[in-house]
């Protein structure tokens, strides 16, 4: 199978890098991207061909990758349409673009186009990526086949799983999309306690990063619930029971929550704006 990517940025850079762990063939990949100094990275780092324009040539594959900003979608889209042949799948992988407006910008034809919303610990091979999936015409379900094509590429880089409908993508940007920036921001805070509490930079940052990345794998490999695990870690009486009680008089969670519901906004907000064209 071939697959040709729009866009040889850092999120396309990862997915490549991860085929080609998996044995995916490097002549079976191709790159379009306009930056002469990226192709030749690219070329060099992965031994894949690259394109600096949009070709019919470029995008002859059985899957386009659609790997640009949000914002270049529309004229990059309008161009790749006319080169489109039947049953070819397009993914995407820019946030916030929405499926009926790739599917307007590229023309009604016999194709699939796949959302997909990926966050940054692809870039290490540890992401989870979310799908939601649109035909036209319209079908119901996807073929197994196509499924498994999707999975495939998008597993290259983490775990993937398919939405209900692409109605849950704004949740799924709120919780994993943005999430990276979340867990980020709580370290920082777990680090600054910790120098607070007179701790050596150096010692603050490992405690921080290490007692977060320990307690995700944990929860990962637990069978239990993450309710649970919180619960055997909380002595009555203890020093874990009056740091939570603070966090609860201050409503942590809430306030969690109401950002995560903030993000989910805002996502459907950028869809609305970027659906104008």
């Amino acid at each position: 199978m071939n697959i040709t990517f729009i866009g040889g940025g850092n999120m396309a850079s990862a997915i490549i890098g991860g085929l080609l762990k998996k044995r995916w063939p490097a002549r079976a990949i191709k790159v379009v991207e306009v930056v002469a100094p990226a192709r030749a990275r690219l070329e060099s780092e992965f031994k894949v061909k690259t394109y600096p324009a949009i070709t019919s040539e470029a995008v002859k594959s059985d899957c386009i990758v659609l790997a640009i900003k949000p914002q270049q979608m529309h004229e990059v889209t309008v161009q790749l349409g006319p080169y489109l042949s039947s049953r070819q799948i397009v993914l995407s992988i820019a946030a916030g673009i929405r499926l009926n407006d790739l599917a307007r910008w590229l023309g009604n034809r016999d194709y699939i186009l796949v959302r997909a919303m990926p966050n940054t610990p692809a870039l290490i091979g540890a992401g989870i990526t979310g799908l939601a999936f649109y035909s036209f015409p319209p079908k119901p379900t996807l073929a197994t086949e196509k499924r498994k094509t999707i999975e495939t590429i998008m597993s290259a880089v983490g775990a993937v799983f398919w939405v209900r409908g692409e109605e849950d993508m704004d949740a799924v940007t709120a919780v994993s999309g943005s999430g990276p920036a979340y867990v980020f921001y709580f370290i920082e805070a777990l680090e600054q306690a910790a120098k607070e509490l007179g701790l050596s930079p150096e010692t603050a940052q490992k405690l921080a990063l290490e007692t977060f990345s320990g307690a995700a794998r944990l929860a990962l490999m637990s069978k239990d619930p993450v309710t649970a695990l919180r619960e055997r870690v909380t002595s009555k009486g203890g020093t874990t029971e009056r740091a939570l009680k603070s966090m609860e008089t201050d409503r942590v969670k809430e306030a969690i929550v109401r950002a995560a519901r903030a993000a989910a906004e805002r996502s459907r907000e950028l869809g609305d704006e970027f659906g104008k064209d």
